[in-house]
């Protein structure tokens, strides 16, 4: 068994992954004195949940190796796609992680002027070939699994034209799509990515870094494995489904005769359960306007989840728990929700809450008093002390922790019934006021001066413990309850279309929700446990006197309870 190595949620895992063993056995051979990776994103889209994995990989190797680094690449070579508002939230999503590039920061675009060296090199090696077919035509000549490509007419065309053309297509003398520049490889290949792949494109199209400067544009698998080269990369870590390329990459390096050959890995991609992460999909979802943008909380982005209330420590300690393996499966989502509900319990504070309140009178407490009951901020941080929280006469409870007629087992509030006001007394309910409706509004109770603090004061027990907030004090605010974006756990192994399984409950917004004092001036991004309720985060969309929260996480996996019921 490999050594323990520590993980970058702090914790120790059993031993290295096959990727960290490749690593220790090519520094004790000498084969490389400094460990570099990447994490190479295409500034289209947002992060999502799965790159997570990727960048705890890349970044976690160069912080656990001495003399390691991990560059930040954009790989950057389709202008029609890509814009700088993704560059800055990728930049963003990596540090809120919890790391940094430090100097290494790097582009695509800026290899541009070697890369097209590189390619008029192959076409002097007659290697690559100026091609006039269409695209659908390249595609019909590319063969398929079974049968072999036919070459295209193009194929034999002189060293000389080819140079004339692509210099020409450099110059913009043709249309987008009337010329490419492809690799001379094999036709015949087993492998559909030798089949004279396109290197290079016109694009008439003004890059976000480039401008105007160049329309002809490398394609990412030309451009991939060459930046590694470029940036001395040592070991380039790809997801699986870019392992029938790596012959691709290691063509163009041999042909190129590049000093520097950096070695590509393939590990099993990040699949969660009851979540999409094509940023395809995710697009459309934004533009659809089936979502208020990349950062809505219930969107698998690193921004989305960040901004529900998910904390980095948690993306980390989920990663590490899954580990890196060739093996492609697909993890339950519950074990993210697991991570993130455990490192919120150490760390969130808690609060008083009602969502959906109910007013509740205390008949025998005088009108003109208040006091204040300390309250426990978080039992599993005993240095976190106490907070004190205003009592009155009328006070909030969940509509929920009352019943008129209960069933058995029901211990919370109802008529004639005693229950234990957390860290405040011991009511009882006397009287149920209710609307020309028939709806309860109203709860008369009494209560046991002698329970103050909770305790019982002759040693009677109460089975029940409901939360409230003081009516005079409470801060008002509207809550969101975010719940999971889909409805079915693989919707891509649905017959239907993916957007036939978006969950139309997975946003509910309560409007008059009542709040204990302490959170009125909660800043964006604080994250609480509100009592018995769950955890949550205050929303950027919070003004200053109009508190919004988001809910994170609930205390317990209510959805496969759910799920359970329904079957």
């Amino acid at each position: 068994m490999s050594e323990e190595h520590e993980d970058n949620a702090g914790g120790t895992a059993s031993k290295k992954d096959f990727i960290r063993e490749i690593i220790d056995a090519d520094l004790a051979s000498g084969k490389h004195a400094q460990i570099v990776t990447r994490f190479p994103p295409e500034p289209n889209g947002y992060l999502h949940i799965g790159h997570a994995k990727s960048i705890c990989l890349n970044f976690g190797i160069a912080q656990e190796y001495p003399g390691a680094r991990c560059h930040l690449r954009f790989d950057d070579t389709n202008p029609t796609k890509e814009d700088t508002e993704y560059v800055d939230s990728i930049q963003a999503d990596v540090r809120w992680l919890g790391f940094d590039w430090n100097e290494h920061l790097f582009f695509a675009s800026d290899y541009f002027p070697q890369l097209h060296a590189f390619a008029i090199q192959l076409i002097e090696k007659g290697k690559a070939y100026v091609d006039g077919l269409s695209a659908e035509e390249i595609r019909a000549h590319r063969g398929t699994l079974t049968e072999p490509g036919k070459p295209s007419p193009d194929r034999d065309r002189p060293v000389e034209e080819n140079l004339d053309l692509f210099r020409r297509m450099t110059a913009g003398e043709f249309e987008e799509g009337q010329y490419v520049l492809r690799a001379k490889i094999d036709m015949a290949s087993p492998n559909m990515n030798m089949r004279d792949p396109t290197i290079y494109r016109i694009r008439k199209a003004s890059h976000h870094r480039t401008g105007d400067t160049w329309c002809v544009y490398p394609m990412y698998d030309f451009t991939h494995g060459l930046s590694d080269m470029l940036e001395e990369v040592t070991h380039s870590l790809c997801t699986l489904e870019f392992e029938h390329h790596r012959p691709l990459y290691d063509w163009f390096l041999e042909e190129l005769e590049t000093p520097c050959r950096p070695r590509q890995i393939e590990f099993a991609r990040l699949n969660l359960t009851y979540t999409v992460m094509s940023k395809r999909f995710l697009l459309k979802l934004v533009e659809s306007g089936r979502v208020s943008g990349w950062d809505d909380p219930r969107m698998p982005t690193i921004s989305g989840i960040r901004r529900r209330g998910f904390t980095p420590e948690s993306i980390r300690r989920f990663c590490t728990r899954l580990g890196v393996t060739k093996y492609q499966g697909t993890t339950d989502v519950s074990l993210l929700e697991f991570s993130v509900r455990e490192h919120l319990n150490e760390v969130a504070p808690r609060a008083l809450a009602v969502l959906r309140p109910l007013k509740l009178v205390i008949t025998n407490y005088p009108e003109d008093e208040e006091e204040t009951f300390q309250a426990v901020n978080n039992p599993e941080d005993p240095e976190a002390g106490t907070r004190p929280v205003p009592f009155s006469r009328e006070l909030y409870i969940e509509q929920d922790d009352f019943m008129e007629d209960p069933p058995k087992k029901y211990f919370r509030l109802a008529p004639g019934r005693e229950v234990r006001l957390r860290y405040a007394c011991f009511v009882t309910c006397e009287e149920v006021i209710k609307d020309e409706t028939g709806k309860v509004i109203e709860l008369r109770c009494t209560y046991d001066p002698e329970s103050r603090g909770g305790k019982s004061p002759d040693g009677r027990k109460v089975k029940g413990t409901i939360h409230w907030v003081s009516a005079r004090h409470a801060v008002p605010a509207k809550v969101r309850l975010i719940d999971r974006l889909f409805t079915v756990e693989d919707p891509h192994a649905e017959d239907g279309k993916l957007e036939d399984y978006l969950n139309p409950d997975s946003q509910e917004t309560l409007e008059g929700c009542q709040l204990e004092p302490s959170l009125r001036q909660a800043p964006m991004g604080h994250r609480v446990q509100f009592e018995r309720l769950g955890y949550f985060c205050v929303d950027p969309d919070t003004a200053p006197d109009s508190l919004v929260f988001n809910r994170t996480i609930g205390l317990r996996d209510s959805w496969a309870k759910r799920v359970a019921k329904k079957r």
